[in-house]
């Protein structure tokens, strides 16, 4: 039976999705108006839907997986289970309230009318810490709420928060930190087809905040270079023509070269050499 994954079919998580997949290895053409689209070199199809139903077609069947962000897993409840983070999409499912309003946290919220477009999620939030709210269900301008006067505070997905701040708003608190997800059913992820794609999906993931680093060093100096490339688990040493210099290759954090590259030149390293990792299984 043909693995279905569903996958946004417009929005900013669109393009990023499809670029993982394509990097996992998968060959498929999209257009604008196919729902249902076939991959060539593995029996599997991608469902191209609306980002807030993903959930739903996973939980009711209708697709294997999916990839949507954690806030509309959270709204959509139990029975669903995270495989894979996928380190995009990132936003935040945040508490706001009035510029002038005196509250300072959401542990004050008690007693106040709550704005939002994810009800579940926030209702969840706010009983398991034993605070009465009234939840307000909008599905549009939740941010304009509090001035209507149809809310005293709103919860809302952000990213930069401007326009919270356009909007004379200031977060008091996060309820949700979100990001892109591949996910399942919760009784489905053990299945071998689930694996296989998770694996796959997850080795891109990992090789996308990793770098292959190449180095040539003194041999004197290679104790000091070791010391600030630990590599996955130890730095490969090649020894070179030259006796008195070695070959050092590692694969080292993305977000560390940056300020790794001037300390190795002064550590002695030379003819430095990062290479980007198209997939990666620690």
């Amino acid at each position: 039976m043909t693995f279905s994954l569903a996958v946004p079919n417009k929005g900013r998580m669109k393009e990023p999705t499809v670029g993982l997949l394509t990097d996992a290895g998968l060959r498929f053409e999209t257009t604008d108006r196919a729902l249902s689209v076939p991959v060539r070199n593995v029996d599997m199809e991608l469902l191209f839907v609306r980002t807030d139903d993903i959930a739903e077609l996973v939980s009711d069947g209708v697709a294997d997986a999916g990839i949507t962000g954690i806030d509309l897993i959270a709204e959509h409840g139990n029975g669903l289970t995270t495989l894979v983070e996928l380190g995009y999409g990132h936003c935040r499912l945040a508490a706001a309230v009035p510029n002038d309003s005196p509250i300072e946290k959401v542990d004050e919220f008690a007693g106040l009318r709550v704005a939002t477009a994810h009800p579940h999620a926030t209702s969840k939030f706010f009983a398991d810490r034993n605070i009465d709210v009234s939840i307000i269900e909008l599905r549009g301008s939740v941010e304009v709420a509090t001035k209507i006067g149809v809310a005293d505070a709103i919860v809302d997905l952000i990213s930069s928060g401007s326009t919270m701040r356009v909007n004379g708003l200031r977060p008091v608190g996060t309820l949700i930190d979100s990001q892109a997800v591949l996910f399942c059913r919760a009784d489905s992820g053990n299945e071998p087809e689930m694996q296989q794609v998770a694996t796959a999906i997850k080795a891109v993931v990992a090789g996308r905040n990793k770098r292959y680093l190449l180095l040539n060093a003194p041999r004197a100096a290679l104790d000091s270079i070791i010391a600030l490339i630990p590599g996955l688990n130890s730095p490969t040493v090649v020894p070179l023509a030259d006796t008195d210099m070695v070959a050092i290759h590692s694969v080292v954090d993305a977000a560390h070269m940056w300020s790794l590259l001037p300390r190795l030149e002064q550590a002695g390293g030379s003819g430095i050499l990062v290479l980007p990792i198209e997939q990666l299984l620690p």
